[in-house]
């Protein structure tokens, strides 16, 4: 556990979107924000108030309570131009690819890099492929990616280095809406062919 600043900790784990919620259930008072990141979970207290944590340097993800996060299905066509080189990387055949990505269960394990991109946790083994060798300079919005051991969805145009293996009409951000975010740390995504 690390202090950042006046009023966070940063607390290091093997699984942040359980500890995130074990955090976020035990309802502490001082809490103002948890955000998980890839191995971390950042807890922002306000000024003052900041609860005692030490708790969570010691807490297993065994201990975590049942999911509570939202339950989304995803359409997707696989379509992607990457989709070749996944099924040769994974040792499989397009179907295949098809099959081990609609097959599981995700997470979102936390949201970063843009506006509601959610980084989903759950990849089978033989689809934790690497990013790109060379980045593309725009990927279209809908553009269904994954690398190393994450898959997403771009919710807009943007660079990016994740090979891309489908597409959705999904809309993932939308600044009007309420959350503006269609995925939250803790939901369960599922994808679908359509």
């Amino acid at each position: 556990m690390s202090r950042m600043g006046r009023d966070a900790e940063l607390i290091e784990t093997s699984d942040p979107a359980a500890l995130r919620a074990e955090i976020v259930r035990r309802a502490l008072p001082g809490i103002e924000d948890v955000v998980p990141g890839a191995r971390t979970v950042l807890v922002r207290t306000s000024p003052g108030q900041a609860p005692d944590l030490r708790w969570a340097a010691a807490w297993r993800p065994d201990e975590a309570p049942e999911q509570v996060g939202r339950e989304l299905t995803i359409c997707v066509r696989y379509d992607g131009p990457d989709l070749e080189d996944v099924a040769a990387l994974a040792g499989v055949d397009v179907d295949g690819v098809v099959a081990l990505h609609t097959g599981a269960v995700y997470t979102v394990a936390f949201t970063g890099f843009a506006p509601g991109f959610g980084y989903l946790t759950g990849l089978p083994e033989p689809l934790r492929v690497p990013r790109r060798s060379s980045p593309r300079t725009r990927v279209p919005v809908g553009a269904v990616g994954l690398a190393g051991d994450f898959t997403g969805v771009y919710p807009r145009p943007s660079p990016g280095g994740w090979q891309l293996i489908g597409r959705t009409d999904q809309t993932l951000w939308d600044a009007a809406a309420d959350p503006p975010a269609l995925l939250s740390p803790g939901d369960r995504v599922r994808f679908t062919p359509c």
